[in-house]
């Protein structure tokens, strides 16, 4: 399936609008996976994650000197969906 701008969540002509409060909320849970300490957390994604999504094939190695990973073309279908689900504002 090709990418086109309508599936770029930062895209303003998406079909969607992000709703913030859902984004700040799955941001808060994911700091959890990096809890220490008590209430300290640490502001990277969980490395046991990341890996997991390396051995799908949906990002490339995060075990590099590289402060960002690539998105397969499968990785980045499946991140875009799953940030629709996660984040389009619910019609009411």
């Amino acid at each position: 399936m090709a990418l086109g701008k309508q599936d770029d969540p930062q895209d303003a002509e998406h079909d969607y609008e992000t709703d913030p409060d859902r984004v700040d909320e799955a941001v808060l849970a994911l700091l959890v996976q990096g809890l220490h300490d008590g209430s300290r957390a640490w502001k990277t994604f969980d490395w046991d994650a990341l890996d997991r999504l390396h051995a799908k094939g949906l990002i490339s190695n995060p075990a590099s000197r590289a402060k960002s990973v690539v998105f397969t073309e499968a990785g980045l279908e499946a991140a875009l969906r799953s940030h629709r689900l996660l984040f389009a504002k619910r019609r009411l």
